[in-house]
């Protein structure tokens, strides 16, 4: 199998494809070209005939601790134009998964904060360990979680994203799976037991049921492809906006300097 610098990848006789990030030293946290070879992966995946199922996971302690400070620095000095470019590629990676023709399930441990929650939202289901974090906390450096919020939406419904898109409140493993971002939440002991479970549930099913039913879903209460698009630019224009902001400045800078911003 191809070869990645931030992540790995296996695939079994079975068809399971395991995509593992692997930054652990980072929390697994986004960087440009961690967001390039996910993209790249799911892609190969989807057209690989072979691949029925991709489990997404993290090494380490984390499942995603979202944006990198080091790319988070760059945000700081990018143009609004650049901005927007970035910002795009995210939305590629997200579009890539969510809309991905095979079955995709996340498995979380740790953190998974900003970024790292759109990724759990774009599966079709996941599952983490009970003493897993969360939280949409682009707020507190006076930026928004605009790029994964089509997929935070689907999962946890509007009135829910109006509080947690604003407070960026910290939740548990419980909460989630309550609000819709986890189908499952377990003991840290039965997380892959869990997960083996539901590959072996969906092992008993048809390929092509599989895929037809996830279109299915999406046909009915979801988005096409080319309507998704269309809202990445909107929402890629949101993100770029706010990041060359006084406020999306201020905020990054004092999180970069390890300060709090002049709103605590």
């Amino acid at each position: 199998m191809q070869s990645f610098n931030t992540l790995t990848l296996t695939v079994d006789k079975k068809g399971l494809a395991t995509v593992t990030m692997n930054r652990p030293e980072v929390h697994n946290a986004f960087n440009a070209e961690m967001i390039a070879e996910l993209t790249q992966c799911f892609r190969q995946l989807n057209a690989d005939k072979s691949v029925r199922v991709i489990l997404l996971q993290a090494a380490g302690k984390s499942f995603s601790a979202g944006a990198d400070i080091n790319w988070m620095k760059g945000m700081v000095s990018a143009t609004q134009e650049e901005n927007k470019k970035d910002s795009e590629n995210l939305a590629a990676l997200l579009r890539t998964i969510n809309f991905c023709s095979k079955t995709t399930i996340a498995k979380v441990n740790g953190l998974a904060f900003g970024g790292g929650v759109g990724l759990i939202c774009c599966c079709d289901m996941a599952v983490a360990e009970d003493n897993a974090k969360f939280g949409l906390t682009e707020a507190k450096l006076g930026l928004v979680a605009a790029v994964i919020s089509p997929y935070v939406i689907d999962a946890i419904g509007m009135r829910k994203a109006r509080r947690y898109l604003q407070t960026a409140e910290i939740f548990d493993a419980h909460q989630a799976q309550a609000m819709g971002i986890l189908s499952e939440c377990v003991d840290s002991d039965d997380l892959d037991s869990k997960v083996d479970e539901i590959i072996l549930a969906l092992s008993s099913t048809g390929p092509n049921a599989k895929e037809i039913s996830k279109k299915l879903v999406m046909s009915v209460v979801g988005r096409t492809l080319p309507q998704q698009k269309k809202i990445d630019e909107y929402t890629t224009q949101v993100i770029a906006a706010v990041r060359v902001s006084e406020e999306g400045q201020t905020g990054l800078k004092a999180f970069l300097d390890k300060q709090k911003p002049n709103w605590s």
